[in-house]
């Protein structure tokens, strides 16, 4: 890939950035909404004032703004492990396996339930995303193949209800594709993103990737996922007790 003088972010930086900006966005949907403001409509306000609430909810618009941030950023480092992982098996293994154990932690801080099925964790979809470009790469001599493997990912992913859904898988495509290609990779990355314009923040960070390695931080992601979000789900419970 070629690297630009002002290239000067490592994949571990951008990881680092990616979640912390999630947990930004994290606080904000997991407290403020499933929180404090499902506590004020399920008691008819009594629980804060309209005052207050209106407050938390400027609050919660911006860091959900930055939260946007962070998906980009992931699906982006998981078409770089894509491309550099020296056992794919066990990178779609890791993938699943822990979409898998965040399952839990996510129904009770967005879906109020356990084991609750109208949405799936991001996990998911970024594993779905991972084994469409394991077609994509096998049979890259088969555009029709390619096509079907990408139309089944983004099909499995809308009827699962993943995170970002379908339009996730598309990012992700894009990203594999346009790879080696920066103004295309932003643009027509962007163009998939307009549905939520905030995350084209991400592809100034992603710019500014310097293809190292940075800090081996292999697994941390896997962990910090779901355990970030019971930690919430335990803030929120300790707020409103």
């Amino acid at each position: 890939m070629e690297q630009k003088k002002y290239a000067c972010l490592s994949g571990s930086t951008l990881k680092i950035i990616a979640m912390v900006t999630m947990l930004i966005d994290h606080i904000g949907a997991a407290i403020l909404e499933n929180g404090y403001y499902l506590s004020y409509i399920n008691t008819s306000g009594t629980a804060v004032t309209t005052e207050q609430m209106t407050k938390i909810l400027e609050i919660d618009r911006v860091l959900r703004f930055i939260g946007r941030t962070s998906f980009p950023i992931f699906c982006f480092l998981l078409v770089e492990g894509f491309l550099h992982t020296s056992d794919k098996k066990k990178y779609g293994f890791r993938l699943f396996l822990f979409a898998l154990l965040s399952e839990f932690p996510f129904d009770i801080a967005f879906n109020q339930g356990i084991l609750e099925f109208t949405s799936q964790n991001v996990m998911f979809t970024l594993f779905i995303g991972f084994l469409v470009l394991a077609v994509m790469e096998k049979y890259s001599d088969k555009p029709y193949i390619m096509l079907f493997g990408l139309a089944g990912g983004m099909g499995l992913a809308y009827l699962m209800r993943t995170d970002y859904d379908f339009k996730g898988v598309a990012l992700i495509v894009i990203l594999y594709l346009f790879r080696y290609r920066r103004v295309e990779r932003t643009l027509f990355g962007c163009i998939s993103l307009l549905w939520e314009p905030p995350a084209c923040i991400a592809f100034i960070p992603i710019n500014l990737y310097n293809g190292e390695r940075g800090l081996k931080l292999k697994y941390l992601f896997y962990f910090f996922y779901p355990v970030h979000l019971l930690i919430l789900c335990g803030i929120r419970y300790w707020l409103l007790s």
